[in-house]
């Protein structure tokens, strides 16, 4: 868990951004309104905000992490003290909300909506698919510089799978999300 407080620092900051509306200016689509083969690549929900606000937010809590909480005994399986500075905790959050676009592409060419769910045998694909995208892509940072041994990918994509769903409907419920999935 102590892992992946940078990404709930992450999600935070982008949260209260979007309830806001604030840096307005960054809701620009990552995809820039391209198309492929008719289809939007990711669609207008996936802008430049959300990587660059996680980021900020990770690397928050990276800060806080490095500073203040290594010096906690029950924080010491992982000493974040002697890793890399707040631009890794930046770098591994922006990496994990960027780790949301596959999702989005394969969706947008099944024609799913930005919003929408699958139907059918694919609800259930890509529900796990999306509990769990950021959580590997902040693996493929935070492998650089963590051991990811075993229990700690399972504990990571069972925590991410158990709190995603309770973080988009508290998220939704404080009018930090347009929808509660």
């Amino acid at each position: 868990m102590y892992l992946l407080l940078p990404l709930l620092g992450g999600a935070a900051a982008h949260g209260v951004c979007m309830r806001f509306d604030w840096l307005a200016f960054l809701k620009r689509p990552i995809d820039g309104g391209r198309s492929w083969r008719g289809r939007r690549l990711f669609g207008h929900s996936k802008t430049w905000r959300g990587p660059l606000l996680v980021a900020a937010g990770s690397a928050g809590v990276w800060w806080l992490q490095r500073s203040v909480l290594h010096e906690v005994p029950a924080f010491a399986a992982v000493q974040l003290a002697v890793l890399p500075g707040v631009w890794f905790g930046a770098l591994a959050g922006f990496v994990a909300e960027l780790g949301e676009l596959p999702n989005s592409f394969v969706k947008r060419r099944l024609g799913i909506g930005p919003g929408e769910t699958a139907k059918g045998a694919l609800a259930v694909l890509f529900y796990l698919w999306d509990q769990l995208d950021v959580v590997i892509g902040y693996w493929l940072v935070l492998a650089w510089v963590v051991p990811p041994t075993p229990l700690r990918l399972a504990t990571s994509l069972v925590i991410g799978a158990a709190l995603h769903p309770a973080l988009t409907w508290l998220g939704w419920w404080l009018g930090m999300r347009p929808s509660a999935r």
